[in-house]
């Protein structure tokens, strides 16, 4: 089976200091992957240069049959890579609708509306569509993140620590809205997460990084292995 996403031995250096050092992952289509680590290993910085924010010293990014080399950001919006940034990011001051309609930038015209799935996925949004994003919960902005990277028709969604900061009602809500994003629409996702037990429950692949490198991957049940875990303590 050919790679959604494979990043192939990239590094990564701020100024003198070296964040990634040969970090290879891969990305099989219609799959949970999932990066874990303690804070400060690179996980962040990896999700960053997939999405074209840093750029990597050495090593390929390859999108389906493209390589992205140093394709900007929106270019690989536009290939079909969502990013839901850690922070989530949304824009405090617009509205929830407006916020969506961000997602529309890299679209023809034919696409520009919000699939419908989404309210499916996320209903709160619908009822708070004329609400600005910075009175919503920080449960609400992580789905309204979300929603606004799935505008943009993604083929594969790359995310930064999804749970970071809610609360777990809604930490089962996007967890269930993967699981169909994956098993109803097919689409490839990639998640840095620190969670175990979301992991443990939606990924079906993982790698495990510390000090700026691949220390194991494998499937999502390896997260039980005492080697495996020892990597993940504080």
């Amino acid at each position: 089976m050919s790679a959604a996403l494979a990043i192939n031995a990239i590094d990564l250096h701020y100024g003198a200091a070296q964040a990634l050092k040969g970090i290879s992952i891969t990305c099989r289509p219609g799959r949970i992957t999932a990066v874990l680590g303690r804070n400060g290993v690179g996980k962040s910085s990896t999700l960053r240069a997939i999405a074209g924010i840093n750029h990597v010293s050495s090593g390929d990014i390859v999108f389906g049959s493209a390589v992205l080399k140093k394709a900007a950001p929106y270019k690989r919006a536009r290939l079909g890579l969502g990013y839901v940034p850690q922070g989530r990011e949304i824009f405090p001051l617009l509205t929830v609708r407006e916020n969506l309609e961000t997602g529309y930038a890299g679209l023809p015209r034919s696409e520009r509306n919000i699939p419908d799935y989404i309210f499916e996925l996320f209903p709160v949004l619908k009822s708070m569509l004329g609400r600005r994003g910075g009175d919503l919960s920080g449960g609400q902005q992580q789905q309204l993140a979300i929603a606004r990277a799935l505008v943009t028709r993604p083929k594969v969604l790359v995310l930064d620590e999804p749970t970071e900061g809610i609360q777990p009602s809604i930490i089962k809500d996007i967890g269930r809205a993967l699981q169909f994003l994956r098993d109803e629409r097919g689409m490839t996702i990639l998640l840095v997460e620190q969670f175990l037990d979301f992991c443990r429950e939606i990924a079906d692949d993982i790698y495990v990084m510390d000090r700026g490198e691949i220390v194991h991957s494998g499937p999502a049940a390896d997260l039980d292995r005492p080697e495996v875990r020892r990597h993940l303590m504080i």
